[in-house]
């Protein structure tokens, strides 16, 4: 796997987007966490919470991030160079799965904690528990991957980013349109912006920590096996 590894790095770190969009999801995660922690004036206000608000602003930019490290092979055409040079589909999809997640670690490392002190800051209190940090970083780094998933069974850049933003942001308002409150609790949880939600929350949630980490990890395992699944068996 070694040389697809460095195959994947190579491209994606070479990739003209790929530095701004990592710049992009580190500035946009703490800019949103300091306009959410900025805009309280109650002493109530949880300050872990909204200093973690940035988050939901960069997955947006991580989930482009990842949708371009697949599409933009297609775009151009590469990817038949790609799988010729390296026709071991799966190990290639599994590199650039992990390039994918370790560019995002890279950026997510440096977001959170640095969103997490502006909001300490702004609003002082306790510091956050060591749960918040880590369950958003991992939060950011499952969203890559259920997005690499996603471009590779689309093979779209458009069309993929619409459906990674429709499960991202539009999911959890659907959720509301079910009538059966059984049901509605139900979609509502396996949203996985609730369950990243609940992953990074310090305070009781209806979803726990351990259940959120396990829908997170449902929709990254069916995510990227959909699209390891595709990328082997059909034609580039």
């Amino acid at each position: 796997m070694r040389l697809e590894l460095r195959a994947e790095w190579t491209k994606l770190t070479t990739l003209r987007s790929t530095p701004w969009l990592l710049l992009a999801a580190i500035a946009v995660t703490i800019g949103g966490s300091a306009a959410a922690t900025g805009s309280c004036t109650s002493a109530s206000c949880g300050r872990v919470g909204l200093s973690l608000m940035g988050v939901q602003a960069g997955q947006a930019v991580v989930a482009l991030l990842a949708v371009l490290a697949v599409c933009n092979e297609y775009g151009t055409g590469m990817i038949h160079t790609t799988l010729t040079a390296m026709p071991r589909r799966t190990t290639v999809f599994a590199a650039k799965a992990t390039v994918v997640t370790a560019l995002t670690l890279a950026a997510a490392a440096i977001a959170v904690p640095t969103a997490l002190l502006v909001g300490h800051l702004v609003l002082p209190g306790h510091d956050p528990a060591l749960r918040a940090i880590s369950g958003a970083i991992l939060y950011l780094a499952l969203i890559a991957l259920i997005s690499l998933g996603i471009a590779t069974a689309i093979r779209d850049t458009a069309v993929s980013i619409g459906v990674v933003y429709a499960v991202l942001y539009v999911l959890p308002t659907l959720s509301f349109m079910v009538s059966k409150p059984s049901w509605q609790r139900f979609f509502w949880k396996m949203c996985p912006l609730n369950a990243g939600l609940a992953v990074q929350s310090n305070i009781k949630m209806e979803l726990s920590p351990k259940a959120a980490l396990g829908v997170l990890l449902l929709w990254t395992a069916a995510s990227l096996l959909t699209g390891a699944t595709l990328l082997k068996n059909r034609d580039a």
